[in-house]
């Protein structure tokens, strides 16, 4: 009896507890089960006993000209590269963690547990969620955290906030505030475990801070948190200081043990990779997260590191990595005919580009998902097919009968079976080469304009330029300032740039960001190729509203598929591990499959003083 009476016990603290079609649970997965239950003390690849304390010295790339992370203009540190590798932010902290940017635990897809929420209750169609705040939930001004609050972000951040925001936010029908530290989301459409997964990452801005103040400016005053850090020094674009916050009230929570580890972080920014890699050398910094292949293999040759006092580690992961590739603008005329783009794909010649500059060390992007299981491989089958189906009239033919191919080449330069396939596509597509130019039925001549922020991608381009120039097409490179590049950007004044878009293990709204036809003329949105397609957004649809792993797997497929035969981008390369030194001053646990895990590091004794 006493077993018995024990087993019921403990299962009552592991599973959501399930009353009159609600559910409520100190977490929410989209599909499936949560794997810690709600009495765990941590996750299970962090040191929950890591000490604290010392100074950690970190890099950011390129510059930052706001401390504003919500607003269109300029551009905060979240938004420049690796920066959400390191665990600070100037991010506010999120309702739930676990699925986000923010603080992904590195272990379950579509899955989130409770931060400054609690818990979540929902019913059974998803139409509503309620989500039950900390009482000791605290800003960093000591002012308590409450539904006000909650229900103040979300209007602003519909109102006045980034794109990116919107697009989930607005499929909110109405917010109530039940008590201080309740609130309900009802949702204008049931049965979407997406969105309630969504809303659990917003993040809660104080109001009494934000509602007398300009919320769409760029500022450097450091932004009023509630997380493990606030900033304490601002060298406007060039240096922050994070200190850790003394007492913090969400120290002890489960997801958090083991985190945040350092007393103090500074981060300097580099415009210059070189000269940051130089810096990182000689010690100006402690960690150095890899990007160039080339300096990967032959830039690692100093003393520090023969002495071991710098480790070099390649660390394995299964994270989806970012899409990445060449995206034709195509609100551009010259790239409006699939035709032109699947000719100007034809030209890069990936595996002489890998040999030469990259050392071999990439491997093809097949897809809009690289290393992940929503690529769209072989035929269409099971739920993608279904998905693709009622589109079989609208779709090209081969879709349906031949998997995705992307030409490969010996290494050695474009084949002349691949010149003659692309002289065809551009013939017929009305260019005709004469006087050494490529040129359409006006004489006009195909040309455009590559447009770059980085430097060190020139080297890469310019191969890429003089293969196009071979059949007359005419390219120029031009690198502009980031503030310029933003601007460009926001306002779709391009006509192909090299852009990445980051996915995640449950791919869902930010795809319409991405590619649905109601964001290409969004200023400031994602959709960079300018996608408008109603079988992309009826399949968008279809993944958004999946009600099983299957489905949003298959529709995600189906997407990537339709996406590959219209040649939005030419997709580039990547890698499945992390590429990381660091000055051999940390001790660290296991490494997550779907995270860096740099957050759970801690320091030696002798540099935690």
């Amino acid at each position: 009896m006493l077993r018995l009476f024990t087993f019921l016990l403990t299962s009552l603290a592991c599973s959501p507890l399930v009353l009159g079609g609600v559910t409520e649970s100190h977490g929410y997965t989209q599909f499936g089960s949560l794997k810690y239950p709600a009495n765990f003390t941590h996750f299970d690849w962090v040191n929950p006993d890591a000490p604290k304390g010392g100074t950690l010295r970190i890099m950011g790339n390129g510059t930052f000209d706001t401390l504003n992370p919500y607003s269109l203009k300029g551009t905060s540190p979240i938004g420049t590269p690796n920066f959400i590798q390191y665990g600070i932010t100037e991010l506010n902290e999120p309702l739930m963690v676990g699925n986000g940017f923010y603080d992904p635990n590195g272990e379950e897809p579509s899955t989130a547990y409770g931060l400054i929420a609690k818990s979540v209750e929902y019913s059974d169609d998803r139409s509503w969620a309620v989500f039950n705040l900390r009482p000791e939930a605290r800003f960093h001004d000591g002012k308590p955290i409450t539904a006000y609050d909650v229900a103040f972000s979300y209007r602003l951040l519909l109102k006045e906030g980034h794109p990116q925001y919107r697009t989930y936010l607005q499929e909110v029908a109405r917010v109530d505030i039940l008590d201080r530290h309740r609130i309900r989301f009802v949702l204008k459409r049931s049965g979407n475990p997406q969105l309630i997964l969504q809303l659990a990452e917003l993040p809660v801005l104080p109001q009494h801070y934000w509602k007398n103040r300009d919320f769409r400016a760029t500022t450097f005053e450091p932004p009023l948190g509630s997380g493990p850090y606030k900033i304490t020094e601002v060298v406007p674009g060039r240096r922050l200081t994070f200190e850790r916050v003394r007492n913090w009230w969400g120290e002890k929570l489960p997801v958090n043990r083991g985190k945040y580890n350092v007393n103090r972080m500074t981060v300097e920014f580099y415009r210059d990779s070189h000269v940051a890699f130089e810096a990182f050398k000689a010690g100006e910094f402690d960690v150095y997260i890899e990007h160039q292949a080339k300096n990967w293999a032959n830039g690692y040759n100093f003393p520090a590191l023969h002495r071991g006092a710098v480790l070099k580690e390649e660390i394995a992961h299964q994270i989806p990595t970012q899409t990445q590739g060449f995206f034709f603008n195509t609100r551009r005329p010259v790239f409006a005919d699939v035709r032109v783009r699947k000719a100007l794909s034809l030209l890069f010649d990936f595996e002489w580009t890998n040999r030469t500059l990259f050392n071999s060390s990439y491997k093809r992007s097949r897809s809009y998902y690289p290393n992940s299981q929503f690529r769209a491989d072989g035929l269409p089958s099971g739920e993608e097919w279904l998905l693709l189906k009622p589109f079989r009239k609208q779709l090209p033919a081969e879709l349906f009968t031949q998997p995705i191919e992307i030409p490969e080449t010996a290494g050695h330069g474009i084949p002349r079976d691949t010149l003659r396939e692309v002289l065809a596509l551009l013939n017929e597509a009305g260019y005709r080469h004469r006087g050494g130019a490529m040129v359409n039925a006006d004489g006009q001549p195909l040309r455009f304009e590559m447009l770059l922020v980085n430097p060190n991608f020139e080297r890469i381009l310019q191969p890429y330029r003089e293969n196009l120039a071979r059949v007359g097409i005419i390219t120029e490179l031009r690198t502009v300032d980031r503030s310029q590049y933003k601007q460009r950007l926001d306002g779709y004044d391009f006509d192909m740039i090299l852009m990445t878009l980051s996915q995640s293990l449950s791919p869902s709204l930010e795809q319409l960001q991405y590619f649905h036809s109601g964001q290409a003329n969004v200023r400031g949105a994602r959709n960079y190729a300018g996608v408008r397609s109603p079988i992309i957004d009826a399949l968008l649809d279809q993944l958004i509203n999946a009600k099983t792993r299957e489905r949003q797997v298959g529709a995600a497929r189906a997407i990537d598929r339709v996406l590959m035969h219209e040649h939005y981008m030419i997709p580039n390369w990547y890698i499945d591990y992390h590429r990381v030194a660091y000055w051999n001053r940390f001790e660290k646990g296991a490494t997550p499959p779907y995270t860096l895990g740099l957050r759970a590091w801690w320091l030696k004794p002798e540099y935690r003083l």
